[in-house]
């Protein structure tokens, strides 16, 4: 009875019409727990239809509604079993209301914090503090995997001039890069310019049919061209500079972790001033009285 109920409800859910939509979307922002009638009650407890309706992501199908409403609500009602179990079987639970409590005062005073630098602290990171952090700090900031600079052409195995490709890649000059573009729009699959940037070579890796036998560091020690194919296409990597692991990060990958780490300082440093004022402020108003 129980899950015939419950496949009945989430068919209802699914495949209702607009108007009966509507009805629940508004039934949410009214007193739900109270115009909406239980779908399970367990030791007093009850689980309504709405929380259901919040935890069943869109356009899924009935099969895969059916069974995540089936499991919310079986570990809701294994959750209440255990509490209530637990509540007749703990006899001293003043340590963990002090811990709650505890917790409780550790999330408000968090949430007035978020409150204050939201309001008091701009978000505003200039480039000439980001720049001079670098200066000081950035051989402390260090790439955790290698980065490369380069190309990648990706031609028809059958595809005409390769050898006067294989040399425009392997030597990518003005010249050169301007015959790839004119070669690329006629015969090439794909074909990726990253001279100007830093791009993490494992992304590269996975774009060619090779598989390292050495660490990146070693590979790339030994390879500035690399030639490989498959049954039906020539990979060309061109592979202008490298970076690995443990080397200084370049500014422009560094930017972004310079302006998180200057923001949170400063979100400290505000903390720390409002708790200074608040607590010097009590000590003038004579609200902190020591014995």
């Amino acid at each position: 009875m129980y899950s015939v109920f419950i496949r009945r409800f989430i068919y209802a859910l699914i495949l209702g019409s607009s108007v009966i939509f509507l009805a629940c979307c508004k039934n949410r922002t009214s007193n739900t727990k109270f115009t909406d009638k239980p779908l399970v009650e367990v030791e007093g407890n009850y689980l309504f239809r709405y929380q259901i309706e919040q935890i069943i992501p869109p356009n899924v199908n009935k099969k895969d509604s059916e069974e995540l409403a089936n499991n919310f609500i079986k570990n809701w009602a294994t959750n209440v079993l255990m509490y209530e179990r637990a509540k007749q079987n703990i006899e001293d639970i003043s340590e963990i209301e002090k811990l709650v409590e505890e917790y409780r005062k550790t999330l408000i005073i968090h949430a007035y914090q978020q409150k204050l630098i939201q309001q008091r602290l701009s978000t505003d990171i200039s480039e000439e503090e980001i720049k001079s952090f670098y200066e000081k700090f950035g051989n402390q900031i260090v790439l955790n995997e290698s980065y490369v600079k380069g190309l990648l052409l990706v031609v028809p195995i059958s595809a005409p001039q390769l050898n006067e490709v294989r040399k425009w890649v392997q030597q990518p000059t003005v010249k050169s890069l301007e015959n790839i573009e004119k070669y690329r729009l006629k015969n090439a699959i794909s074909y990726e310019y990253f001279m100007n940037k830093w791009v993490p070579f494992l992304e590269i890796l996975k774009k060619i049919p090779l598989e390292l036998t050495k660490t990146p560091a070693e590979f790339l020690s030994a390879n500035v061209f690399v030639e490989t194919s498959d049954s039906t296409q020539i990979y060309l990597l061109k592979i202008q500079e490298y970076l690995n692991q443990g080397d200084k990060k370049p500014y422009e990958l560094a930017k972004e972790e310079i302006k998180d780490i200057l923001r949170h300082q400063q979100e400290v440093a505000l903390i720390k001033q409002f708790e200074n004022d608040l607590y010097n402020d009590a000590l003038t108003k004579k609200k902190i009285i020591f014995y």
